[in-house]
């Protein structure tokens, strides 16, 4: 973790405990399966699909505001395998995530005749049934559970089955299968401290789950950005889930599947399909934040040479930034010359370079251009309910924001990269790395004086070391090593979006702590309690058409923190700040699972070796090798822990050439399969159960998984030991290195002796792989390989 936020963990830690027992007591009171629902009237078919007005069905409970008396409900078959329902206010235009930010599915060839999934309704009370035609199976059901529809908040609950199969609703770090006892995820997203806490609301909100039975699998996708809790409850040997949503609509995508890897393309389908990335971004990288001037990074580079392990891209956190200030370098410390010189080296070894970019603009002017630029254009921030720019705290001070709703702010984001990264006079980037943009603030609600926290909190931080000379020549050297063998304004009717009648169980005191105020308004008069999740996923397709148009003609490589359902059509994703601990790298595979296999976001990964605490040499062996099966493949660190870089230990050293071997000479059979992604939405990490729907065993497995569809990795995953016991089902295994065959049936077999320096990797029976013949120090060598077909 950050040594800056340490001091805030363990009041952070407090208030989450008693902000749970705040929501608890403020929520228990309503009893909302009292309330009256409404009745269906004025039904009436329509090519495709049915309309009806839903009617206040009796007395209005008026849970946590007033009930609407009338509603509007649309259903649409606009596939075989797809229904589309919204239920809208038909009186004032509520919000709605724009088309701008989540653009809808255009091609429409349903109707009612022929599909694979069919809508049920009952008139009085209004209830409704998604059921699947092949089976009369139900797979989504209200009947008992009245719909509430009030100002500020939104009810609508399933019925399920006992012990249900329920994977989505992310992003956190609950296990894959989520228990459907009592678990309630908080979609709602926030710069979580203290190392990615279990059972919380982190970076991203993505509203879809699968559910997976014996006889089939299917989706449902909410689509709305509005804060929420989704609870899954067992009660009486009842089991159900049920949508506590703070604003906008009710808009939901049902998926019919029926196989779990169907369900998966038709929903990238409706959410984009994930974005093609360079090749050389399936290589090693190397960041930590630290990095106390460019002659270390340099450094670092020439130490990754000298111990033979392959390094792709070599990354720069904000050490890199004058004072923190966005698109600004520090002249002592990474002087511009020495910049373009380690770039200009990188490129001609055939590697590349990536820095970070936050969002938060420094309240500096005359010192930050990218501030006096934007005030220039009339102020593109995000504004105060009074039209003042909004001010919060971030790591150069004082800050305000880019408001992407503002038709001005893609024109000037593009011209800050076009400014900065100049290939010609600038640092000339590969890529971009976007953090902090939940958005994060470091101001405490409610952030009543922002300079003076800035003030108590050193912000920006002083440099603690001396600059390096000016006369060092770089260690780099501009050969690679070969290796050696071996929108529109809406009338919310929102009474209070500071404090919102019903409490989502957000992880923080209030829906604005260490965030931009709810209450915050964008140029087309949007609010950000209605956008708040939108913010990371519009600062990424700003940078992907930024970093495109700096380099026409070359695919982009972005990596961001947060998102919201369809980022992976623009962006790739990082799981965030993890700690380095077992738990964490365990969890991580549940982690890259949720976004590769379920929200289409397939260019994840971990910090490996973990970002906060010291590592240890065992674990960093063992997170080298499962980081080599990470579609994104990153070392990161924090500030203040002990260096991590694989090279630091013998041990490390020779897990990350092991792996790195396999992941090379994989390369093209791993590209290959984001590239199917892409093209129709095929998972590229699959959870077993994807290629294996009928074995019960494999549903709650989430330390084994398949890259693609012929790669099974299976990491040992406990501290201080050589074995693990592999579940392989009733299929064909070969060893990746030996060939030997194991035969599965269904069962865990043990496997022992296995070094800290490899990982066990299994072919399945029935495939070809064209693998490279040899590995090689980069991806741009790597091309040069034969082929061999195994």
């Amino acid at each position: 973790m950050r040594p800056e936020k340490r001091a805030l963990i363990v009041p952070l830690l407090i208030s989450v405990i008693a902000n749970v027992g705040i929501v608890l007591a403020q929520n228990a009171t309503v009893n909302v399966d009292a309330c009256p629902g409404y009745n269906a009237t004025n039904v009436f078919n329509i090519r495709n699909g049915l309309k009806a007005d839903l009617v206040l069905a009796g007395k209005a409970c008026n849970a946590y505001g007033k009930d609407y008396e009338r509603l509007s409900l649309t259903v649409t078959y606009e596939t075989d395998n797809r229904i589309h329902m919204k239920i809208v206010d038909p009186s004032n235009s509520r919000y709605e995530v724009p088309e701008s930010v989540f653009p809808r599915p255009k091609s429409w060839d349903g109707n009612r005749d022929s599909p694979n999934i069919n809508f049920r309704y009952t008139k009085s009370p209004f209830s409704f049934a998604i059921t699947r035609k092949s089976t009369n199976e139900v797979l989504f059901n209200t009947t008992g559970y009245p719909l509430v529809f009030e100002p500020q908040y939104l009810r609508i609950k399933t019925s399920l089955p006992t012990n249900a199969n329920i994977y989505g609703l992310g992003e956190h770090t609950n296990s894959f299968r989520l228990p459907p006892e009592n678990t309630v995820r908080t979609l709602w997203n926030r710069d979580a401290i203290g190392g990615i806490p279990n059972g919380t609301n982190l970076y991203s909100d993505h509203p879809v789950y699968f559910e997976h039975r014996t006889t089939g699998t299917h989706g449902v996708f909410l689509l709305n950005s509005n804060g929420m809790d989704v609870k899954l409850q067992t009660v009486n040997g009842g089991t159900s889930l049920e949508y506590n949503v703070i604003g906008g609509i009710l808009d939901f995508y049902f998926l019919a599947g029926p196989s779990p890897v169907d369900v998966a393309k038709q929903y990238a389908a409706v959410a984009g399909l994930p974005a093609e990335i360079p090749y050389w971004g399936l290589g090693l990288h190397q960041c930590r934040w630290g990095y106390k001037d460019y002659y270390e990074v340099a450094q670092v580079v020439a130490n990754y040479s000298a111990a033979n392990i392959p390094l792709e891209t070599m990354w720069t956190d904000i050490d890199y930034m004058y004072e923190r200030l966005v698109f600004t370098n520090d002249p002592q410390y990474f002087p511009l010359a020495k910049m373009r010189e380690m770039v200009s080296d990188l490129h001609a070894r055939g590697q590349q370079y990536i820095v970070m970019v936050d969002p938060a603009v420094g309240v500096r002017p005359g010192v930050s251009g990218a501030y006096d630029r934007g005030q220039a254009l009339g102020g593109v921030w995000m504004k105060n309910p009074d039209g003042s720019d909004f001010h919060g705290l971030v790591w150069p001070g004082v800050t305000v924001w880019p408001d992407w709703f503002n038709p001005k702010t893609p024109t000037y984001w593009e011209n800050e990269f076009r400014l900065f990264f100049d290939p010609a006079t600038g640092i000339d980037i590969d890529g971009a790395w976007i953090d902090m943009n939940e958005p994060a603030s470091f101001c405490m609600y409610p952030c009543s004086n922002p300079s003076a926290e800035a003030i108590s909190q050193s912000l920006p931080p002083s440099r603690t070391s001396p600059p390096p000379a000016s006369t060092l020549s770089l260690p780099i050297g501009t050969s690679a090593p070969s290796l050696t063998s071996n929108l529109l304004k809406r009338d919310n009717m929102y009474t209070n979006v500071l404090n919102p009648p019903y409490a989502i169980h957000h992880a923080a005191d209030n829906l604005s702590a260490r965030t931009v105020f709810t209450n915050v308004v964008h140029s087309n008069g949007l609010i950000e309690y209605d956008t708040h999740n939108l913010f990371g996923t519009m600062m990424s397709s700003a940078t992907r058409d930024a970093m495109a148009k700096r380099r026409p003609g070359l695919r982009t490589f972005i990596i961001t923190r947060s998102t919201f359902a369809g980022a992976g059509a623009k962006v790739g994703k990082w799981l965030g700040d993890n700690l380095s601990i077992w738990e964490h790298y365990r969890n991580s595979i549940a982690g890259m699972l949720s976004f590769a296999a379920l929200f289409q976001v397939p260019e994840v990964g971990s910090d490996v070796c973990g970002f906060g605490d010291n590592t240890t040499e065992t674990l960093c062996a063992r997170w080298a090798t499962l980081g080599a099966f990470n579609p994104f493949y990153r070392n990161h660190n924090a500030d203040g822990p002990i260096p991590q870089e694989f090279y630091r230990w013998p041990t490390v050293a020779q897990a990350a050439r092991n792996a790195i071997d396999m992941r090379y000479r994989l390369l093209d059979y791993f590209y290959t399969a984001l590239h199917q992604a892409h093209l129709d939405g095929t998972p590229v990490l699959q959870p077993l159960w994807f290629q294996y729907p009928k074995d019960t065993n494999s549903y709650g497995i989430d330390l084994q998984f398949l890259f693609g569809e012929s790669i099974l990795v299976s990491p040992v995953t406990q501290e201080n030991v050589t074995s693990v016991s592999v579940y392989f089902p009733d299929d064909v295994f070969y060893d990746f290195k030996s060939y030997a065959v194991t035969n599965g049936a269904g069962a865990t077999v043990d496997l022992s002796n296995i070094d800290y320096t490899e990982i066990p990797v299994h072919i399945r029976g029935g495939v070809v792989l064209p693998l490279r013949v040899s590995s090689a120090y980069t991806t741009k060598q790597l091309r040069k390989e034969d082929f061999e077909l195994v």
